[in-house]
C-alpha cells in the first residue's frame, strides 16, 4: 500500500501516503535502455551510409521525448500527505512539487472521517471533517486503497477519541 501508519509516542500515530509508482527507477532505466536498443535495430542495415545520419537525430529525439515525459511524471507524481493525530489534535499537511504546501487541522475529538460513495472526483472518495472545514485525503490512492484507508482512518480516529476529554 502507498501509505503506512507508524507509532511516533505512545499516544501520537503518523500516517504518510504517497501516490503509487507502477514503474521503479531501475525499471525506468531498464525501460529506456530497451527502447533505446530496440528503436536502433532497423539502424544496423544502414551503417556506413549517409540515410542512418538522417534518421538517427529523429530516433534519439524520440527517446528523448519519451524519457522527458517520464520524467515528468515522476515530477509530478511526488506528492506526500502527512497525517499526525494525537489525543487532543489532528494535522494534515500536502507538499506537492508545483503547489504551494496545504495545511489543515482540528481538535481530534470533534474531527470525522467520511467516505462518499459517489459525487465525488473519484469513486470512494475520502475526507476528514473538522473545524468548520472539510478536507480530502488519498485521493491519489486506488479504490480498494481508499476504501482500506477510510476503515483504518476512522478506526484510528475511534481509538484516539476514547482517550479524549471533548474541548471546544
Amino acid at each position: 500500500m502507498p501509505y503506512r501508519w507508524t507509532e511516533t509516542s505512545q499516544t501520537e500515530r503518523r500516517l504518510e501516503l504517497w501516490p503509487h509508482r507502477s514503474l521503479p527507477r531501475r525499471g525506468f532505466a531498464a525501460f529506456i535502455l530497451a527502447t533505446f536498443t530496440l528503436i536502433t535495430i532497423p539502424l544496423y542495415p544502414l551503417l556506413g551510409t549517409f540515410v542512418l545520419w538522417g534518421l538517427l537525430p529523429f530516433l534519439l529525439i524520440a527517446v528523448a521525448g519519451l524519457w522527458w515525459a517520464l520524467e515528468r511524471s515522476y515530477r509530478d507524481g511526488e506528492i506526500l500527505e502527512v497525517l499526525t493525530l494525537d489525543p487532543g489534535h489532528i494535522h494534515l499537511s500536502r507538499t506537492a512539487r508545483r503547489a504551494k504546501p496545504l495545511e489543515w487541522e482540528a481538535n481530534s475529538y470533534w474531527a470525522r472521517a467520511e467516505m462518499h460513495q459517489t459525487g465525488g472526483p473519484v469513486p470512494y472518495y475520502v475526507t476528514l471533517k473538522g473545524n468548520g472545514r472539510t478536507v480530502e485525503i488519498g485521493a491519489f490512492l486506488s479504490e480498494d486503497e481508499r476504501r482500506a484507508l477510510y476503515g483504518e482512518l476512522a478506526n484510528a480516529l475511534t481509538e484516539v477519541r476514547a482517550h479524549t476529554h471533548p474541548q471546544g
